[in-house]
């Protein structure tokens, strides 16, 4: 794990290389610092997973992501690391950032999203914030103050632009960098976790349909092997994708309100899946 600290008790902080085959953060970070501007109030920037993005692979003996509070005496390598690394960001508002298979466009994930993280994610070059809720155990994210980005496509040049962006909104936001006015996602649809969709073995997976769009009752989503999955009800996919995961194919959501609703506390109701897409909004990227 490598820090690079700007001042005194930073308590603001960017993460990337959680997953070694995520290289668009560490890019990011090193573009950023190569020149670094000015910073307003202290910061620290950390490459997280040296030895897996050395190897260009996830992990070494178990996913990063999935490895937190982590354990100093462990055998394994991410989960001696997860300790070290929470250790280092007690009491930083984070920024973690990645690359998914699923959607080339950055978009934001917390825990809960309240009027904190609501905050800063409208200050974010984003298409949309997901509410991971129950389905963050042993994630960054699940530990106050840190919002994850993934910036596109993994392994995409474009994915480490987004990233440069991002990373300078969230310092923006935090009042590490000079306001940008430029940047404003109220209007950015938020979606909760409702579940997983699960993958079963085969040689040829598909999917069928583009994620924050409503999939309908009846209509195919997905195929392994050419045998289909039709969906029983309702639902927006997220983070889906034909081989991001190995047993599922990504998660059901629901549609639950506009990030400018949870800045100010007033959230829409969550009963039902809204018809809006992320794609219709007029600020996509």
């Amino acid at each position: 794990m490598r820090v690079r600290a700007f001042g005194d008790d930073p308590e603001v902080a960017v993460v990337a290389g959680i997953h070694g085959d995520e290289p668009c953060g560490p890019e990011a970070v090193e573009a950023l610092l190569d020149d670094p501007p000015t910073f307003q109030r202290p910061v620290k920037f950390i490459i997280a997973n040296e030895a897996a993005l050395e190897r260009s692979v996830r992990y070494l003996d178990a996913d990063l992501n999935r490895a937190f509070p982590g354990d100093a005496e462990a055998a394994s390598h991410e989960r001696r690391l997860a300790e070290r690394l929470l250790t280092e960001l007690d009491g930083c508002t984070t920024l973690a950032l990645h690359s998914t298979q699923s959607y080339a466009h950055p978009f934001a994930l917390v825990d809960t999203v309240d009027p904190e993280t609501a905050d800063i994610c409208a200050r974010l070059p984003i298409d949309a914030v997901v509410e991971t809720a129950g389905y963050a155990d042993g994630r960054l994210i699940a530990y106050p103050g840190t919002v994850e980005v993934e910036c596109g496509l993994q392994w995409s040049a474009t994915a480490a632009e987004n990233a440069v962006g991002v990373i300078r909104a969230f310092l923006a936001a935090t009042g590490v960098l000079p306001a940008d006015a430029g940047v404003d996602a109220d209007d950015a649809p938020v979606f909760r976790l409702t579940g997983r969709v699960s993958k079963a073995p085969a040689e040829e997976h598909e999917v069928f349909v583009e994620n924050f769009e409503r999939v309908e009752p009846g209509v195919p989503f997905a195929s392994a092997d050419g045998v289909e999955h039709v969906a029983e009800e309702a639902f927006y996919p997220i983070l889906m994708s034909a081989e991001g995961y190995e047993d599922v194919f990504g998660y059901a959501g629901e549609r639950v309100g506009q990030l400018a609703a949870f800045e100010t506390g007033q959230e829409e109701s969550s009963r039902g899946a809204s018809s809006t897409s992320v794609r219709s909004r007029s600020s996509i990227q």
